[in-house]
C-alpha cells in the first residue's frame, strides 16, 4: 500500500510539475509567483480534486506562494483552467446547475448569510469609506476612495438622474450608491439587499435621507421607478433566472427610464461557479456571458451602451487586499487563521483573473424602446480627484 501511494504521488507530482512549467511556475522556486510545498499530500489531492482541492489545500497550509495574484495570472493566461481535465467537484456543480434552480427564492438569501454577513468590521477595514464592494473607476483616480466616488458618479450620470426622481438599487450593499445619489443628485432611493448585516448598516448610514433599505428578493418588486441600477448583484442571479430578472426590471422601469447593469462577466457561457468559490465565497454564484446577457435582454430592452471596466478591477481588488493585510491585526481575534488564508486566496486569485483578462466587468445601459434623441455614452465622471 505504501509503495502504491508513493507511485501515485510521484505521478501526480510529475503531472502538476508539467502544468506549472507551462505557466512558468516552479515548485520550490525563488520567484514571487513560484510555490512552496509544505505537505506532500498536495500532489495527489489536487490532481484528484481540481480547483476545489487547490484552494482547500492552501487554506490548510499545504502550500504557499508569496504572490498568489501572479501565480493565478500565469495559470489563467496559459489557459490551464481550460486544458486541465474536469474533476469530480466541478462535474457535480454542473449537474446541480442543470437539474435545479440554484438561485431560486428559497436559496436567494444564502449568499447574504455566507458572504456579506461575514462581518461589517471586516468590510469596513477592507473597502473605502463609502463601503463600495464593486469595481472602482480609475481613469483619473489615484486612490481607491477617488476611484469608487468616480464610479458612483459615472453610474448616476449614465442614468441621467435628476432631482425628484425615484431610483431603485437592486443589490444595494451597504448603501454606497443610495447614499451618493440621494446626497449629490437629489433623488429618492429604494435599495434591496439579501444581507441582514448590510441592511442594518445601510439604514444607519442613510438616516435622514430619502432612502429606504429593504431586506428583499428582487422577484418581489412590483412598483415603478424612474431609473434602476444593479451593481455587483447580477453575479448571484443564475442563468435560469436571467430572463425573469430582466422582466422584473421591465415591469418596474418607467417608460422613458434607464436601467444600468454593472456585473462581472465571463468570456464564455457557463452554468455554475468554480467549485471552490461556490463552497467558500459566493454560494450559488455564476458569471454571465455576452451571449447569455443578450438572450435575456432580447427583445425586452434596447441596449444603449456597453462599457468594459475589467482592467480597473485588478487595481481595485489589490487595494482591498492591501487594506485587508494592513488591518488584519485589528480583527483577527474574530476570525481563524484558515479564514485569513481563505480570504487572501479569494482576493488574490480574483486579481490574477482580471489581470489575465479571464474575467471582465461590464456596465450596460438599457431602455425600453431606446431614447428618442439617442443615448450619449458617458465615460468621464465629474466627481474625480
Amino acid at each position: 500500500m505504501a509503495t502504491m501511494r508513493r507511485i501515485i504521488r510521484s505521478m501526480a507530482q510529475r503531472y502538476l510539475g508539467n502544468l506549472f512549467e507551462k505557466a512558468d511556475i516552479a515548485v520550490d522556486g525563488q520567484r514571487p509567483w513560484d510555490i512552496r510545498i509544505n505537505d506532500q499530500r498536495f500532489y495527489e489531492t489536487v490532481v484528484a480534486g481540481g480547483s476545489l482541492a487547490l484552494g482547500e489545500s492552501y487554506m490548510d497550509g499545504w502550500w504557499d506562494c508569496q504572490a498568489l495574484n501572479q501565480f493565478f495570472y500565469r495559470l489563467l493566461k496559459q489557459g490551464i483552467d481550460r486544458t486541465y481535465c474536469q474533476k469530480f467537484p466541478a462535474l457535480i456543480g454542473k449537474m446541480k446547475a442543470l437539474l435545479c434552480n440554484r438561485q431560486n427564492r428559497r436559496r436567494a438569501f444564502q449568499v447574504g448569510e455566507r458572504h456579506y454577513d461575514a462581518g461589517n468590521d471586516l468590510f469596513a477595514l477592507m473597502l473605502d469609506s463609502s463601503l463600495t464592494y464593486s469595481c472602482g473607476y480609475w481613469r483619473r483616480a489615484e486612490t481607491l476612495e477617488h476611484a469608487q466616488q468616480a464610479k458612483l458618479d459615472l453610474i448616476c450620470r449614465k442614468l441621467n438622474l435628476q432631482p425628484g426622481m425615484r431610483l431603485l438599487d437592486i443589490g444595494c450593499g451597504w448603501g454606497s450608491l443610495a447614499l451618493f445619489a440621494a446626497r449629490n443628485y437629489g433623488v429618492e432611493v429604494v435599495g434591496l439587499t439579501v444581507s441582514e448585516e448590510q441592511a442594518h448598516l445601510a439604514r444607519e448610514r442613510c438616516a435622514g435621507l430619502p432612502v429606504e433599505i429593504r431586506l428583499q428578493d428582487y422577484r418581489e418588486l412590483d412598483t415603478t421607478f424612474d431609473a434602476i441600477a444593479s451593481v455587483g448583484m447580477f453575479e448571484h442571479v443564475g442563468y435560469k433566472n436571467y430572463r425573469a430578472f430582466m422582466r422584473v426590471v421591465q415591469r418596474c422601469l418607467a417608460g422613458d427610464g434607464l436601467f444600468l447593469l454593472h456585473t462581472i462577466g465571463a468570456n464564455s457561457s457557463v452554468r455554475c461557479c468554480d467549485p471552490w468559490f461556490d463552497k467558500y465565497i459566493f454560494p450559488n454564484g455564476m458569471l454571465p456571458s455576452i451571449r447569455q446577457l443578450g438572450a435575456a435582454i432580447e427583445p425586452l430592452f434596447i441596449m444603449e451602451d456597453w462599457q468594459n471596466l475589467g482592467v480597473d478591477y485588478e487595481k481595485t481588488v489589490l487595494s482591498w487586499y492591501r487594506n485587508f493585510e494592513a488591518n488584519w491585526e485589528r480583527i483577527k481575534r474574530r476570525y481563524s487563521e484558515r479564514f485569513y488564508r481563505m480570504w487572501r486566496y479569494y482576493l488574490l486569485s480574483v486579481a490574477g483573473g482580471f489581470r489575465a483578462r479571464h474575467i471582465q466587468v461590464w456596465q450596460l445601459v438599457l431602455a425600453h424602446h431606446g431614447t428618442s434623441r439617442g443615448y450619449r455614452s458617458i465615460r468621464c465622471p465629474q466627481c474625480v480627484a
